[in-house]
């Protein structure tokens, strides 16, 4: 392991690796765990007990955090030009079908949520092997599969993320910046772990929720105490 920098030094003392953190606790101290030069995403880590190679206990969700995930996100809308105007309004950063399908046969992917209408799915397919291993493929159970493409567009820019559990049975997702204040960090971490306990499969024996941690990009990882039902207090 590389040696630590001054400032990493500082960062680690302040974390104790042996403690489990209230979950109010941890979202006050993360902010502080940021040694970077640019605002440090604040991730979220949940291992579950569940084996993703059972259909019963693939998890995979939506989520519309409170106070969005303080990136801007890029989206683009697939879509017959009949919703191109409404998508446009919602504030689409691209909009169109065949251009954009041959920008992404080329390589293009320099988006972060695709959003298409039902009708153009067929079109979409061919595309699939480049979208699907990046997590752009559009999907009717996340939302981004819609005739609503408006009301979508709206949605993913105001904090709506998707996602889903890990062959390794982890879930990872952004849920704000190092810079937010801790209670909006507190309330986007609540509705995120709230949102994935709603999704447990009834056929799963044993325990669900094994582990959660909070870190920041680069910054050590905080564990947060779930027996104690701090989790979501």
């Amino acid at each position: 392991m590389s040696k630590l920098t001054k400032n990493q030094k500082i960062v680690y003392a302040k974390v104790d690796s042996d403690k489990q953190y209230r979950l109010s606790e941890a979202c006050e101290l993360i902010g502080q765990t940021s040694f970077t030069k640019f605002d440090a995403s604040v991730d979220i880590a949940v291992r579950l007990g569940v084996d993703p190679r059972k259909a019963n206990q693939m998890i995979r969700g939506v989520v519309t955090l409170p106070h969005g995930t303080g990136k801007q996100v890029r989206v683009l809308v697939l879509c017959t030009p009949d919703k191109e105007q409404e998508a446009n309004d919602a504030g689409a950063d691209y909009v169109g079908l065949d251009e954009f399908i041959e920008k992404i046969k080329g390589g293009w992917t320099d988006v972060d949520v695709i959003i298409c209408t039902p009708s153009v799915m067929a079109k979409i397919g061919p595309i699939g092997r480049i979208l699907g291993p990046r997590g752009l493929m559009p999907n009717p159970k996340t939302g981004t599969v819609t005739m609503e493409v408006g009301q979508a567009v709206k949605e993913v820019k105001a904090g709506k993320i998707d996602f889903k559990v890990d062959k390794t049975g982890i879930i990872h997702a952004s849920i704000g910046k190092a810079s937010f204040d801790s209670s909006k960090l507190l309330e986007n971490a609540q509705e995120f772990i709230n949102t994935v306990i709603k999704l447990k499969p009834q056929a799963l024996k044993g325990t669900y929720m094994k582990s959660v941690y909070l870190s920041t990009t680069m910054g050590p990882s905080l564990s947060i105490d779930i027996k104690s039902g701090a989790v979501v207090e």
